[in-house]
């Protein structure tokens, strides 16, 4: 299947959807320069391929803004000429903070969150076979933010496309994460047909979404977790009974060898001294700001901006961009350009859909797919 990416940023989703094996990223689209930049260092550095139709340095309302005709005749000719070969889809997160009670919540009015309905837009208007969409909860859960998301549910429809959609979480697909986000999939009638899907009533049936779930969220948040632990630095202490050691900070760290990563120096030094890195406890995540992580504990969700910032558990500094890559659940030969700022680095990371999250919705897509081509 050939895959276009909007708002790629480092992209995680794409990568989740490249090692799964059965997607090839054909299109890539990102706003700002720095990021496609690490898009690209990252996957070259994996021995990954270039998009065929080329990245994709724009703002996505030049796509469907009527001042561009060029470029969105080119994007709808490549989207034909890829779908004359392979099953075609389009993937992408719109900047959620307008979406986002911690962020600046103002909806679909706000700047960042128009983008979503421009994305819609272009799904409706360039019909790939399929889509997914991804964004925070807010834009499912809050009320005047809901109300947003059932509009543009009813603009796929009207095009002709069958939806499914489910609240997910890092942590049911092994991130060492709390991270909710909604996932939206929709697939066009005429690929429906084509690969005798089931659909009623504009909504998809049997859709896959637990197959690649590894765990049960209710479950996983009843485990006897730690809560706090004195501050003790690079001092050992042992994995306690009863939790999941797969979703723990430590073991990510561990898995990915975060101390000798090529990202391990990259991290922000304290402005005022060590004192605060050196009195809060170990596990303390309480407040925004200076939350200290827990190292046989999952991460709360890694968005490092709006003064959010992660302490290590056991170094008096904040958390390394090797660190935050773990947490997002990367492979550990997924590295950034040395020579990015960590403002940069650190915006992407915590931008980003957790790997194993975007490689489980990937699963599942192809399994639906598969699995009615077998019957």
């Amino acid at each position: 299947m050939n895959i276009f990416s909007f708002f790629a940023g480092a992209g995680f989703l794409d990568l989740g959807f490249e090692l799964q094996g059965n997607y090839n990223i054909v299109f890539v689209n990102e706003f700002y320069e720095t990021f496609n930049r690490i898009y690209r260092y990252a996957r070259q550095n994996m021995g990954l391929q270039e998009p065929r139709f080329g990245h994709h340095i724009e703002d996505i309302t030049e796509y469907v803004d009527g001042k561009h005709e060029d470029r969105l005749q080119n994007l709808i000719e490549w989207v034909e000429e890829s779908r004359e070969e392979e099953l075609t889809g389009f993937i992408g997160g719109p900047p959620c903070p307008d979406f986002s009670v911690a962020g600046k919540n103002k909806g679909r009015n706000g700047e960042n969150g128009k983008l979503s309905g421009t994305y819609a837009q272009l799904i409706c208007t360039a019909q790939p076979d399929f889509f997914l969409f991804e964004n925070v909860k807010g834009l499912y859960r809050t009320a005047r933010h809901r109300q947003f998301f059932e509009e543009l549910k009813q603009q796929f429809r009207a095009h002709g496309y069958s939806l499914t959609e489910q609240l997910v979480n890092s942590l049911e697909y092994g991130a060492p994460q709390d991270r909710d986000r909604i996932i939206l999939i929709g697939f066009h009638q005429h690929a429906i047909d084509m690969l005798h899907l089931q659909a009623e009533n504009g909504t998809l049936i049997n859709f896959p979404w637990e197959a690649h779930k590894i765990y049960n969220l209710e479950e996983v948040k009843r485990l006897p977790w730690p809560d706090k632990s004195p501050y003790q630095e690079n001092v050992p202490i042992p994995m306690p009974d009863g939790i999941i050691e797969n979703l723990t900070v430590q073991h990510w760290w561990t898995e990915n060898n975060v101390m000798h990563h090529p990202n391990a120096n990259m991290y922000f030094q304290p402005r005022a001294g060590i004192v605060r890195f050196r009195t809060k406890d170990e596990g303390d995540v309480e407040k925004k700001c200076y939350k200290r992580l827990h190292r046989w504990r999952y991460s709360p969700t890694a968005a490092y901006g709006n003064n959010e910032v992660h302490i290590h558990p056991y170094f008096p500094r904040r958390i390394s961009v090797a660190e935050a890559l773990a947490i997002q659940s990367l492979p550990a030969n997924f590295i950034l350009p040395l020579d990015i700022s960590l403002t940069d680095a650190f915006k992407t990371v915590g931008n980003g859909v957790p790997f194993v999250l975007a490689n489980g919705i990937a699963e599942s897509i192809s399994d639906y797919i598969n699995h009615h081509l077998e019957e």
